[in-house]
């Protein structure tokens, strides 16, 4: 029995949208009509972007969700999942539970199939596999773990810290960022603004006098011509170089190059360094302490390092440990993990509690990094008030400049 999304119209002619369960397409719009609705499609759930039509025919082949669930709301899932667990629900009626209160489309969907692959005998960790969007790898394997070890429940209960604490720092620094970028974008439009509407009307008063203008009136009256004319061809052209930009960058050898860059850059460096390390840090505490043997917890965590220079330096890591290298001393010869890290790391190894030093590491990694971004957001708003004070002042000189000189320029 498989999980089928469908779209429906009613008595009433409005559109219904759901998830049905059923072994074919045909079975599910049969059962449709008898609800006394008309169906309009009737797919089987899949991923989006996998490229694979599904139709309508009902062709079953690997169950994956059309839409990808959100962090927020993995980490809620994952939480009542653990909850339901351990209330002595099988997995079967905690999923059940779980789609009957699922708020949203993608995420009723997503549910849904999985519990159709289970009901058909796959493992929890393989159904989930179907939604590589949706779960990674990390949280699969430590779903594999926890139910070879039959400690599911408390497994989940640790991806769910794990996913509250990714999904709140995402928010915290996506929150700080916010406020950076409004303030830039909004000085550079009233910038424009007055350049493109207010200039042109205030020096036209000069026009007729016959006299020069000072350099610095003249400078910008040249420029508010400019941006009047040419304005909209530079911000054309700035975008068609944004995405070029992007589009080249997007290849792994030139964005390697610029992710070296960025490890090299002062300012920089410190922020990537600590923001990949700490996501390193803190995948590869939750699995250990799932279970998951530590050379799949490495293979796992490399996909939540960004930076492609130490994303190369952690597999390199990882090729050492397999030859019998500790942890620690990998890490530290790549030469571009914290020594906050290798040290954690090294006590956690010799001491038996990796993932617990892990944890440590990178909840002090996660602090030092807000503080940071606190500190450069502090210091960011008086720096720009500044800066639009300058160019406000340059402004209102350029203008009075002429004004000063009023009855030199009428003689």
């Amino acid at each position: 029995m498989g999980a089928f999304d469908y779209q429906a119209l009613d008595a009433r002619g409005k559109t219904k949208r759901g998830v049905a369960t059923g072994d074919t397409a045909r079975q599910v719009r049969s059962q449709l009509r008898d609800e006394g609705l008309t169906p309009i499609s009737v797919e089987p759930v899949r991923e989006k972007g996998s490229g694979r039509s599904s139709g309508s025919s009902g062709s079953r082949g690997p169950r994956t969700s059309r839409t990808k669930m959100s962090s927020a709301e993995l980490s809620v899932i994952t939480r009542q999942f653990s909850t339901l667990l351990n209330s002595g629900l099988t997995i079967e009626d905690a999923l059940s539970a779980l789609i009957a209160q699922a708020e949203t489309h993608s995420s009723k969907s997503t549910l849904s199939a999985v519990r159709s692959n289970v009901m058909e005998g796959l493992t929890l960790a393989d159904a989930m596999r179907q939604f590589p969007r949706t779960f990674p790898d990390l949280y699969t394997s430590s779903v594999a773990a926890g139910e070879e070890t039959g400690h599911l429940d408390l497994v989940l209960e640790r991806l769910a810290d794990y996913t509250e604490t990714s999904h709140g720092l995402k928010q915290r620094i996506s929150m700080a960022l916010v406020y950076p970028f409004f303030l830039i974008l909004t000085a550079i439009s009233i910038v424009v603004a007055l350049l493109i509407f207010v200039v042109p009307k205030v020096v036209k008063v000069f026009d007729d006098t016959g006299a020069e203008l000072p350099l610095l009136t003249r400078m910008l009256i040249a420029f508010s011509e400019f941006l009047q004319q040419w304005g909209l061809v530079v911000l054309i052209a700035a975008g068609i170089g944004l995405i070029a930009f992007m589009l080249f960058f997007k290849n792994e050898g030139p964005k390697e190059k610029l992710h070296g860059f960025l490890l090299k850059l002062p300012g920089f460096k410190k922020m990537v360094r600590t923001v990949n390390s700490a996501r390193f840090g803190r995948t590869l505490a939750i699995m250990v302490g799932s279970g998951v043997p530590l050379l799949s917890s490495m293979k796992a965590s490399e996909g939540v390092v960004s930076n492609l220079v130490m994303r190369r330096a952690l597999q390199k890591a990882a090729t050492e440990v397999q030859e019998g290298v500790s942890l620690g001393r990998a890490l530290q010869r790549t030469g571009r993990f914290p020594p906050l890290l290798v040290q954690m790391v090294t006590s956690g190894e010799s001491s038996g509690k990796l993932d617990e030093m892990l944890d440590k590491s990178a909840m002090a990694m996660e602090r030092e990094l807000e503080a940071r971004i606190g500190v450069i957001v502090g210091l960011f708003e008086p720096i720009m008030i500044l800066v639009m004070g300058a160019i406000v002042l340059t402004i209102v000189l350029a203008i009075l400049m002429p004004i000063f000189d009023l009855n030199t320029l009428i003689g």
